[in-house]
């Protein structure tokens, strides 16, 4: 049997907490980065269950750089040039301007605020540059606000992140090597590694994409390799210089990101999955690393700086930025008042503040608690506040209602003006133009273009809809649409009509309509007279009595809107849970009177629906 303290069981109890953590934020919709600081402290200094430092000893500090660099890659993989065509001039804002200028102002509030040596200011007003993709990730999978929003703090993000290590970098090589003396030495030995590093990267990531292009890579090796190349670039980059390679494997998902590839879907949910379980574990591995003397060093005066740092100086910064950008003030106020460290800034800072104490700066010591408490107020701060300022600021657009029909035909433009009705969003994607022709003068919402290409991200806001059906006439395409869009929108919320075909398989999308109805045989019942229409389930009027309604008449059951306003498709394999006053959307004969609670009582013939 395994010890307690067992190395094994450890690593299986941090892939545990911090994978249970990410769960229950998904439960209870909290930010899961808040959970997994919890986690991750209770664990450690207080349970004592997880000691870092005692427990990987000199394999913690490669352990956290190698993961923060895949998380990095990953970041700078999902980063598409095609998004800056809304949030270009404000990313180049947020970078040119804003990190000068936050620096400045973060080194004026560490000196002023918290108190330290002005070079240590300097250093952690650098490092507080820095956003963390980390946190932002998870945090703008909670919120539904608009593209340009999630764009311009994601970029911010992911490109501040290797900045704000370098800027401390240049600090500490200015404090260790002789002051102003060496100041010029410095900054070209920082630009000169920094160039260095977006060339290797480049490179890397130019030389992979030719090779899965070109065939030389097989499929089952492409992920592995790809893993070992990312860790191999940011090694040797790092050799050069530390923490230049974080700019070499941003630089390097950026190209890659940015060039098609035969395997890019593959790839990327490759490189989610493993960042989701990096970052869980790193988490939990820096919050358990927080001891009590850490918290012992926590001043009052830094109180003053964090203070500064939430109401000064990150508002001032994004304000001055986008000053004379199109973007409405609105928009510009939540991406001033977002901005949570994350990974980088506390491992950034444990660094330096490790080696300026070996290197006997007085007030080094100071650096770790203050960045712990950096990261534990602005997680708290802007992870639980997020939506509510987002509902403040009428960006938050809500949780999906919306129904995302692909394939334009009589039979889902008419679905999708029944579905309009109900008020709900509604949208019709197909590749033919002619196809939406029709839609388009029912003045209902399309998108023209093939919504398996990665174009559709820019154009449709999947957080809209609550559910998709592939409802084309080709049972193939339609399983395909299921199967790799249900990683997005998600397994149980993807359907598609029946057909001929035996494909099988949650994967590839519940068969839509209990009855699991061919396209064909939906758009001749069309043809035929059926139509659209709702009931409501009451106390008097059972889901019993509306079966046997609807099986007298014939009818099928599309879907149930429930009172607490979710959407759920009927399919051929699940029936959901009907309660008082659901409302059941139906597809009924011409000739079948209406269902209500009231013909439920009276001796009229069977029905189908009620308006």
């Amino acid at each position: 049997m395994f010890a307690i303290d067992s190395l094994l069981v450890k690593i299986a109890l941090i892939g545990i907490i911090g994978l249970g953590a990410q769960w229950i934020a998904w439960r209870t919709g909290r930010p899961a980065i808040a959970l997994m600081l919890i986690a991750g402290i209770v664990a450690g200094p207080i349970l004592g269950f997880i000691n870092p430092e005692r427990d990987f000893g000199a394999l913690r500090e490669p352990i956290i750089k190698l993961a923060v660099a895949v998380i990095l890659f990953e970041g700078g993989l999902s980063l598409k040039f095609r998004e800056l065509r809304q949030a270009g001039t404000a990313v180049l804002m947020l970078v040119f301007i804003g990190v000068p200028l936050g620096w400045a102002l973060g080194t004026a509030a560490a000196y002023y605020g918290a108190g330290l040596p002005l070079e240590l200011a300097a250093l952690f007003g650098g490092v507080m540059v820095v956003t963390g993709p980390t946190v932002i990730a998870p945090l703008l999978r909670s919120l539904n606000i608009p593209p340009r929003v999630k764009h311009m703090l994601k970029w911010e993000a992911i490109v501040n992140d290797p900045i704000g290590a370098l800027i401390a970098v240049g600090v500490y090589s200015y404090i260790t090597h002789g002051g102003s003396a060496a100041a010029s030495t410095v900054v070209i030995d920082v630009a000169a590694a920094s160039l260095l590093a977006i060339l290797l990267g480049t490179a890397a990531g130019f030389a992979l994409t030719t090779a899965y292009l070109r065939g030389w890579i097989p499929e089952y090796l492409k992920a592995p390799i790809l893993l070992t190349s990312v860790i191999g670039v940011f090694v040797l980059s790092d050799l050069v210089m530390h923490e230049t390679g974080l700019i070499t494997v941003t630089a390097m998902g950026v190209v890659m990101a940015n060039r098609e590839t035969y395997s890019s879907h593959m790839l990327r949910r490759f490189k989610e999955d493993l960042t989701i379980l990096l970052v869980s574990g790193v988490f939990i591995i820096l919050s358990a690393t927080l001891d009590w003397q850490v918290v012992r060093n926590f001043e009052l005066r830094f109180v003053l700086f964090l203070l500064l740092l939430l109401f000064v100086v990150r508002p001032l910064t994004i304000m001055t930025a986008l000053l004379f950008t199109r973007i409405p003030l609105r928009e510009r106020l939540f991406v001033a008042w977002i901005a949570p460290r994350g990974i980088v800034a506390v491992a950034v800072t444990g660094l330096f503040a490790l080696r300026l104490t070996d290197y006997g700066v007085p007030g080094a010591e100071a650096l770790v608690p203050l960045g712990f408490g950096v990261v534990i107020v602005t997680i708290f701060a802007h992870g639980f506040t997020a939506g509510t300022v987002a509902r403040l600021l009428d960006l938050d657009r809500g949780k999906g209602n919306g129904v995302l029909l692909v394939g334009a035909n009589s039979w889902t433009i008419a679905f999708a003006e029944f579905v309009k009705g109900q008020e709900r969003n509604v949208l019709i994607a197909d590749e033919d133009k002619l196809a939406l022709r029709r839609a388009r003068r029912a003045d209902i919402p399309v998108y023209h273009g093939n919504i398996l290409d990665e174009a559709h991200e820019d154009e449709i806001e999947l957080g809209q809809y609550r559910q998709l059906i592939a409802a084309t006439g080709s049972d193939s395409y339609n399983a395909l649409v299921c199967s790799e869009l249900a990683p997005e929108i998600g397994a149980d919320r993807v359907s598609r009509t029946g057909g001929q075909s035996r494909l099988k398989g949650l994967r590839r999308g519940r068969i839509f309509t209990l009855a699991g109805t061919p396209i064909e045989e939906l758009l001749d019942r069309l043809q035929a007279g059926w139509s659209f229409g709702r009931t409501r389930i009451t106390e008097k009027f059972t889901y019993d009595d509306f079966v046997a309604r609807m099986k007298a008449n014939g009818g099928d059951s599309l879907a149930v809107a429930k009172a607490s306003g979710e959407l759920v498709i009927f399919s051929s394999d699940r029936r959901p849970t009907i309660e008082p006053e659901d409302v059941i959307w139906t597809f009924v004969p011409p000739e079948a009177p209406p269902i209500s609670e009231a013909s439920a009582r009276s001796n009229n013939a069977p029905s189908g629906a009620a308006p």
